[in-house]
């Protein structure tokens, strides 16, 4: 047969189908790439779902008593109030209990110091995240933290107390605080417990009938120190 010159016979073309069609295919890299997408798409998804779960699970117990009718803050120690606390402790023996312990600060630092100390504290987050700052630091084989009210606690057993008071505020010590009431009933809970040597530190606010034996601070730093010796003698009071 006869060629013409310059003339190749070329393939029979292909029919190309469109999408939607049956029969169609998407291309691999097209369904690889929309694969690809999906999976990042969940991947972020999952990372911003899950910051806002942690956000809202560590916040709530610090933003919740601001939305409440009556405020109930989360009052945290300051570092000053830390130290005060932690110098009336000096030559001091015995475990200590820290009555509405926030997020620990006061009991962790005491642990430091060698304390045996306990914390109770009527708010589970606080609770949860004060053990895990006493894991943090090293110290959880010697500070210790229960979900308790104060009013179910027995503390013969404590010779060094350590408790925040806030007047003109109503609460328990589910934010750390005490009202001035609570003070007055905790001062005769306090004096029928526990022993003659035993110390009690109040911090922001006296107990409303007790003469302190030491005073240190200025202004919201300022702790009072009582010792039991000073009111009453060997004996407990009927």
């Amino acid at each position: 047969m006869y060629l013409s010159c310059g003339y190749i016979p070329s393939k029979p073309q292909e029919t190309l189908k469109e999408e939607g069609q049956p029969g169609y295919v998407l291309p691999t890299s097209l369904e690889a790439n929309g694969l690809k997408k999906n999976s990042w798409g969940f991947l972020i998804t999952g990372i911003v779902g899950g910051t806002l779960v942690a956000v809202y699970a560590v916040a709530t117990p610090f933003i919740t008593p601001a939305l409440r009718k009556i405020c109930l803050p989360f009052v945290p120690a300051t570092t000053k109030q830390i130290e005060n606390v932690v110098k009336m402790l000096q030559s001091r023996r015995g475990p200590l209990v820290d009555i509405g312990s926030g997020d620990g600060r006061i009991v962790i630092a005491a642990a430091k110091e060698g304390f045996t100390a306990v914390g109770y504290e009527l708010n589970p987050w606080l609770v949860w995240y004060s053990r895990y700052r006493a894991w943090r630091e090293g110290v959880q084989h010697l500070a210790k933290f229960y979900i308790s009210d104060l009013w179910k606690v027995t503390f013969s057993q404590y010779s060094n107390v350590v408790i925040f008071g806030v007047p003109q505020m109503h609460g328990s010590t589910q934010q750390r605080v005490i009202t001035r009431p609570e003070m007055l009933q905790l001062e005769k809970k306090l004096e029928l417990e526990l022993e003659r040597d035993a110390r009690v530190i109040a911090c922001r606010f006296p107990f409303p009938h007790w003469t302190p034996a030491q005073v240190t601070g200025e202004g919201i730093d300022t702790v009072w120190v009582y010792d039991m010796s000073t009111f009453r003698g060997s004996e407990k009071r009927p």
